[in-house]
């Protein structure tokens, strides 16, 4: 049985992401590790695409087969989360130098300060957020989230790809997404808390 756990094993990112956010160091080159462009083109390839679908992303999943549901040519629904999370990261770390899988930076936080950073009408932003968080399955979700992913590159902002896999797993079931939606308005609303010219 799996766990909702997202450390519960290494993912792709974290093969290239130190804990201290920056990339990991080679030991024989001392040089910093970071995702061949290959790799990250390999990865984009499942953007719009069903998990296993694309053979070239196969060598980069990580997540344990459910043979009971493999019997049945079907996949699990962490299976699919871990997909769309590669193919998201493939296209979120493209042409970026530092890494965009940011360990503890959930989504809704990350949106935040891509708010914060003026690059795009904050108007069209919340809209698009509220787009996301009112999706009504995992393709709508998915389609929202790239577009927010290629805004976050265009400003180099990181998120914690672990927990965005979690997320998206979670919205296979229907009856988690008010949970992740209040997670996702706690990061994202926390810009609208009071100052003390407020008061």
């Amino acid at each position: 049985m799996t766990t909702d756990h997202p450390a519960a094993r290494q993912r792709y990112w974290d093969k290239y992401t130190a804990p201290d956010h920056g990339w990991r160091i080679d030991p024989r080159s001392k040089q910093p590790r970071r995702p061949p462009g290959e790799e990250l083109a390999a990865l984009r390839s499942g953007l719009g695409r069903p998990v296993m679908d694309s053979p070239k992303m196969w060598p980069y999943y990580s997540t344990e087969v459910d043979d009971v549901l493999a019997l049945r040519d079907q996949v699990s629904d962490e299976q699919q989360a871990e997909h769309a999370a590669l193919a998201l990261y493939g296209l979120h770390q493209q042409g970026q130098s530092r890494p965009m899988h940011r360990s503890g930076l959930k989504l809704g936080r990350a949106l935040r300060e891509l708010r914060r950073e003026g690059k795009y009408s904050e108007n069209a932003l919340d809209a698009r957020v509220a787009q996301l968080a009112a999706a009504t399955s995992v393709p709508a979700l998915l389609v929202h989230l790239r577009g927010l992913v290629t805004q976050l590159r265009t400003v180099g902002q990181p998120l914690d790809y672990d927990h965005l896999m979690a997320d998206i797993r979670a919205w296979h079931q229907s009856e988690r997404r008010p949970q992740v939606r209040l997670k996702w308005a706690l990061g994202y609303r926390a810009w609208q808390s009071k100052t003390p010219d407020d008061e």
